[in-house]
């Protein structure tokens, strides 16, 4: 069975470029392999403008890849966050007057002068 492939929308681009500059359908389907239907469908696409919305579309849909993606890794961090604080409210809660360091956890009582 045949597998179709996909270009990308430069890649078209640029064959329908070549192709108005005056390069000949035969040359340009031998040298990428394609056919020279295609390279026709491609070139009537890129003198209607399709490409160009197309590309639009293909930036839109990559900042949009973008902002979830940091988006995913705000939440993974805030449910981090919220297992840590969690964890702290099970182990019970520490006087006030008791000072605490984040990182160290409580203070150690300071042991007695006399100790041996």
């Amino acid at each position: 069975m045949v597998k179709h492939r996909s270009h990308s929308i430069e890649f078209k681009r640029q064959i329908a470029r070549e192709f108005l500059a005056g390069e000949t359908l035969h040359g340009l389907a031998k040298r990428h392999d394609i056919s020279r239907n295609l390279i026709r469908v491609w070139v009537g696409k890129y003198e209607a403008g399709e490409f160009d919305e197309d590309a639009q579309a293909a930036d839109l849909i990559q900042e949009y890849e973008a902002r979830i993606a940091a988006l995913e890794r705000l939440v993974g961090r805030q449910a981090l966050e919220l297992e840590f604080l969690k964890g702290a409210l099970r182990q019970g809660r520490l006087p006030r007057s008791e000072r605490m360091c984040v990182i160290a956890g409580p203070t150690a009582s300071p042991s007695p002068k006399d100790a041996a």
